[in-house]
């Protein structure tokens, strides 16, 4: 059983920012900013790529519900709403959730693209996206 599944059973306590029969919402515990909080289902799933789409609408309408309230009750100027998927992406527990986290100033926190437009043909990757 994966450490959210025992957040969600209540074998590990949490702080619940959000509880109903399909999803609950915690602060993280490690707080990459004030307010950072993970809504997740109740029900496992690994990640995006395995998640019933019902159940990750019901988790985006709670996401953007939450969003809405952390953003100006916590004085944030916005937030970054954020699912890593797989190790690769940084996922580190293999239950699927979202990150609300709140933004205070551009330095608190790293998101960085860069561009590497140059090293790769887009039509060829076009092609093979819709193949």
């Amino acid at each position: 059983m994966c450490i959210f599944c025992k957040i969600i059973k209540g074998d590990i306590p949490s702080k619940k920012v959000y509880e109903d029969e399909d999803i609950l919402a915690i602060l993280d515990i490690s707080q990459a900013t004030k307010g950072h909080t993970l809504v997740l289902p109740k029900k496992h799933y690994d990640n995006l790529l395995t998640i019933d789409n019902s159940v990750y609408l019901k988790v985006m309408e709670k996401a953007k519900m939450l969003a809405e309230k952390i953003v100006p009750n916590l004085g944030a100027k916005g937030a970054n709403i954020l699912n890593n998927c797989n190790d690769v992406a940084g996922q580190s527990v293999m239950h699927f959730h979202v990150h609300i986290l709140p933004r205070y100033d551009k330095e608190e926190l790293k998101i960085e693209f860069t561009d590497h437009s140059k090293n790769y043909n887009l039509d060829d990757i076009l092609n093979k996206i819709k193949q």
